[in-house]
């Protein structure tokens, strides 16, 4: 673990955090479409991204999802952060995208090192920042676009964080990310497909050019 966390946050944190991080901290190996984050419970510790992707989802009263946001490698969550340091319940759900090494950082520490490392002070305040421009950008997104370029910028997002252009969500996972049916995500592929902008297999989607 030292060595995957040096190479991560070494730019951001001082050699004396490191090393608590790696005494305090509780290192996990998680498969791609675990749930390691669900509304309504309590967040006792904080994650830090060492490799992979998390998508973290918003839920309506009926159950549907949102997606809000990705996490990538050297990001935290800024939402959860909150829930820890507030002692509140979690308001969102996370799930990994891809197969994920995270370093699970308990909330006292998280107090204590606000106070005591500058370096986790200007990560946690950046950390911010960048979770709300990206939820701003998701507002703008529902609020300005029609759905067939929120499609791209989905399937983009997606193999830019999976470093993968092959896509194995089914149309209906696809549909509760956007918050749509799978009947209108189907015919929007099935769009672009015409258009030659993706390829339509059985098990996944091909981008070719979006």
């Amino acid at each position: 673990m030292e060595e995957e966390l040096l190479g991560t946050f070494s730019n951001y944190f001082e050699p004396a955090l490191i090393q608590e991080i790696l005494k305090e901290g509780k290192y996990k190996e998680i498969p791609a479409g675990e749930t390691i984050m669900d509304i309504g419970q309590y967040i006792r510790s904080m994650p830090l991204l060492l490799s992979g992707a998390i998508k973290v989802l918003r839920e309506d009263e009926e159950g549907d999802e949102l997606l809000l946001y990705y996490l990538e490698q050297g990001e935290t969550c800024s939402v959860t952060m909150t829930c820890c340091m507030g002692h509140t319940k979690s308001e969102i759900k996370a799930i990994t995208e891809t197969d994920t090494k995270i370093v699970m950082v308990p909330v006292q520490k998280m107090e204590e090192w606000m106070a005591k490392y500058k370096g986790w002070r200007n990560y946690v305040f950046d950390s911010y920042q960048n979770r709300l421009n990206e939820l701003l950008l998701t507002v703008d997104s529902i609020a300005f676009k029609n759905l067939d370029q929120r499609l791209m910028d989905y399937l983009n997002k997606k193999v830019e964080v999976t470093n993968d252009n092959r896509i194995n969500n089914t149309h209906q996972e696809i549909a509760y990310d956007l918050h749509t049916s799978r009947v209108v995500v189907s015919r929007l592929l099935k769009k672009l497909e015409k258009m030659k902008k993706l390829e339509l297999h059985r098990n996944h989607i091909l981008v070719i050019d979006l």
